[in-house]
């Protein structure tokens, strides 16, 4: 068998024999029936030759008393989900589409992180650190405030709003709209077929785990004695600290850390590796490195951490940075050191299904666990942590697992946003990436203060780095620094996709005094000098 249409006729095969609970997984290349007393097994295997596909080898079980009692072999459910965030949503929606009895299982709040903890709140509360920021920083206002002068209570109310407001409208309305079922309660499989919840069995053809992942703690002497804040509880803070140590750099550490720098705190970033963002591009790590010294943050990187204590309310923070001993004195600690997937409680050894080293459940490129009937999609597969890409893998499980589709996931191309100030957008392959997938690299980097609209914004650190395929000069990757730098990257990731080529962006007109403008501006640096050009040539 190579593809569902096999599997299809295959069934058929069966179907006419009088076969019941049919599964025929092409992937696998197994055909999975019970037989009715008076079939035998070779008339099974006859059936499959006729329709011209060779039987292999037949493991025979006892399924007698089944029979007997539910010929039917009805489930309860055609799709169980097991959490309900982004990938949980899509591929329910997918789901119902093609009629299938769709339950979703939820052990918390409904929404999953993204609208909850994750990018809703905290980019409404980024909003407010920058507001806060252009008022302090801006000589025409004259305000000056400090950690104190913010009403931080206020902040996480609106806050709060809304995310009860997006998360009923985004998702738990939804619930009604398209007819599935919400089971409130913790599942854990019990064979391939059964999930327990609240001590109830529910059975289904087919299940998805999309149960996401939740903030990591590293393994720090002394950690687990202080009072330390996750991505989670920090946006549930009432006072904004004095004093703010955050430990990791990655994009919820930087995001997060500016968010209260903006808000008034002090804030140290610190972090194992000598540079920020180590697997983006060097021009990016050193733009935003010199934009988050230029705007006051404090960066600790190449640091050993030693141990960790408190001290009445104080936490401190030893380390070792270049043979220097130091500490680190804060108000609040942050732990932002990556994400851990949610699949400890799931009993999936039970089910044969794999995780890796971090516990992310291991997939194909079908989205199909280690076991064909269990599909898995979003953060806890440890993929891209987007909730699009988690919203996308969701539909494609879904449209292979109910829809008798086999259709394959496609993240070659997947943008990402890091919202910062300035932001960071990228999207394809990095220059060393490129180089070891055997490309002849051809690059430019034009800096962001040879973009008109940063002059006029004022704000001129940053950068445009574009990948090209030497020999094509293909897009390969796109990389930037820059104010709105997550808008602008929707073209670039156009570019990559569709295979555009430095003569197609230096030929498209691009607006003048937009920060897009960058994006031709940088296709023109390869050849040109964009400094000894008159406003919008090339």
């Amino acid at each position: 068998m190579t593809c569902t249409s096999c599997e299809h006729h295959v069934s058929v095969a069966l179907e006419n024999i009088g076969a019941k609970c049919i599964e025929v997984d092409f992937h696998r290349g197994e055909a999975v029936f019970e037989l009715l007393n008076d079939v035998g097994v070779e008339t099974a295997k006859n059936a499959i030759a006729e329709v011209k596909y060779q039987p292999g080898e037949v493991e025979v079980e006892d399924v007698q008393s089944q029979v007997e009692v539910d010929l039917g072999c009805e489930d309860d459910y055609d799709y169980i989900i097991i959490g309900s965030g982004g990938a949980a949503f899509s591929s329910a929606i997918e789901a119902v589409g093609y009629g299938a009895k769709v339950a979703m299982i939820e052990r918390g709040t409904v929404g999953g992180t993204c609208v909850n903890v994750g990018c809703v709140p905290s980019k409404t509360l980024l909003r407010a650190g920058e507001i806060n920021h252009l008022a302090k920083s801006n000589p025409f206002i004259g305000l000056h405030t400090s950690a104190s002068d913010v009403d931080l209570g206020s902040l996480i109310k609106q806050k709060n709003e809304l995310v009860t407001d997006l998360r009923n409208s985004k998702y738990v309305d939804l619930i009604e709209d398209y007819g599935f079922e919400l089971i409130k309660g913790e599942a854990k499989f019990v064979d391939e077929k059964t999930v327990e919840v609240n001590g109830m069995k529910l059975s289904a053809k087919r299940f998805l785990i999309a149960t996401g992942a939740s903030p990591a703690v590293p393994n720090i002497p002394g950690l687990d004695e202080v009072d330390y804040l996750t991505s989670t509880t920090l946006l549930e803070l009432k006072k904004v600290p004095k004093r703010l140590t955050v430990i990791g750099s990655g994009y919820i550490g930087m995001e997060l850390g500016q968010l209260f720098h903006n808000l008034g705190s002090e804030v140290t970033l610190m972090q194992r590796s000598p540079r920020l963002l180590k697997e983006y591009d060097p021009e990016v790590s050193e733009a935003i490195t010199q934009a988050l010294i230029e705007q006051g943050v404090n960066l600790v990187t190449g640091a050993s951490f030693e141990r960790m204590e408190q001290d009445g309310d104080i936490k401190k923070v030893y380390v070792e940075v270049n043979g220097e001993k130091r500490t680190i004195e804060a108000d609040q600690l942050l732990v932002a050191t990556g994400r851990t997937p949610n699949t400890e409680h799931l009993n999936l050894q039970a089910v044969g299904v794999e995780v890796g080293s971090r516990g992310e459940i291991i997939t194909d490129d079908y989205s199909k666990t280690t076991n064909s009937r269990i599909y898995a999609a979003g953060d806890v597969t440890l993929g891209p942590q987007f909730v699009y890409v988690a919203a996308y893998q969701g539909g494609i499980a879904a449209g292979n697992a109910i829809g008798g589709l086999s259709k394959k996931l496609n993240l070659e191309v997947v943008p990402g946003v890091m919202f910062t100030a300035p932001a960071i957008a990228t999207v394809g392959l990095t220059e060393q990436q490129a180089k070891e997938k055997g490309y002849e690299v051809k690059t430019s980097v034009l800096p962001l203060d040879a973009v008109p609209r940063a002059l006029v914004n004022r704000e001129t650190t940053g950068v445009f780095k574009l990948v090209a395929d030497a020999k094509t000069l293909k897009i390969l990757g796109a990389h930037i620094v820059a104010e709105n730098a997550g808008d602008v990257i929707y073209a670039a990731t156009f570019a990559v996709k569709f295979g555009l080529t430095i003569e197609d962006l230096r030929e498209t007109l691009a607006p003048y005094l937009t920060m897009s403008e960058g994006l031709k501006l940088a296709a023109l640096t390869f050849d040109k000098d964009v400094s000894k050009l008159s406003c919008c040539a090339g």
